[in-house]
């Protein structure tokens, strides 16, 4: 009886540690309406749309190679050469904190609501 309750415990514990990430239950909706108040200021999201002069577009980005957009030529070299691909928890991670996880980015605005974070890169994710 031990032992299996040790067993069981053990199964328990490893399904906790391979929990979905908060982004996976974020609000596509509320996504929408946090990036027109706080992304939009900077950054475009349609297809095809030409990016500003300060940002990015942003659609498409998960999957997209960091600082490659073709039509934005002021990328940080920093971004430039990090050689990341944006996932969801990397693009979390990174509106979490920019300049930590990219010293030296051009990227200052941060969200500090990991539930914010969440509904932004659900919208994100599926902004293609």
């Amino acid at each position: 009886m031990v032992l299996r309750s040790a067993v069981v415990g053990g199964f328990i514990a490893a399904a906790l540690s391979f929990s979905l990430p908060a982004y996976a239950a974020g609000d596509a909706q509320a996504g929408a309406a946090l990036v027109k108040a706080r992304c939009q200021m900077c950054h475009v999201l349609n297809k095809g749309q030409k990016s500003t002069a300060l940002a990015p577009n942003l659609n498409g980005v998960i999957g997209r190679k960091a600082g490659s957009t073709s039509d934005f030529a002021l990328y940080s070299p920093a971004l430039k050469a990090s050689n990341i691909v944006w996932t969801p928890a990397k693009v979390d991670t990174f509106l979490q904190a920019p300049g930590k996880m990219v010293p030296g980015t051009k990227m200052v605005i941060s969200v500090a609501d990991a539930k914010d974070r969440a509904n932004i890169v659900a919208f994100l994710a599926g902004n293609k």
